[in-house]
């Protein structure tokens, strides 16, 4: 499949981190859902399960319609003085929220 969602190196370690204190085969889901101030948020979860229909990038699923939205985009996660979050820096977004979570395509 083209056009994958890249995962930073900071990301894929703090996946890794977080799924240390998980059972055994979890993973870090990536969705986008509707709602927001935007239109559309990105929603991150742990799974225990992959659905056929998924994509698994390392210890990432995505679902298809989901990644129809975030295709081309990079997961990272940043941490500052004031946070720690995972973001989605998506180049396809007309509009997003100050919050990062939220966006309009």
């Amino acid at each position: 499949m083209n056009n994958l969602l890249e995962i930073s190196e900071n990301a894929k370690k703090q996946i890794a981190k977080l799924l240390l204190n998980e059972p055994k085969g979890s993973f870090f889901r990536v969705s986008v859902e509707g709602g927001g101030c935007s239109g559309f948020k990105y929603n991150f979860s742990i799974d225990d399960k992959a659905d056929v229909n998924d994509i698994l990038l390392g210890e990432v699923l995505i679902d298809k319609v989901s990644h129809e939205f975030i295709k081309n985009s990079k997961l990272d996660f940043e941490e500052n003085l004031m946070s720690k979050s995972f973001r989605i820096i998506n180049p396809d977004a007309k509009a997003s929220c100050g919050c990062g979570i939220s966006f309009s395509i």
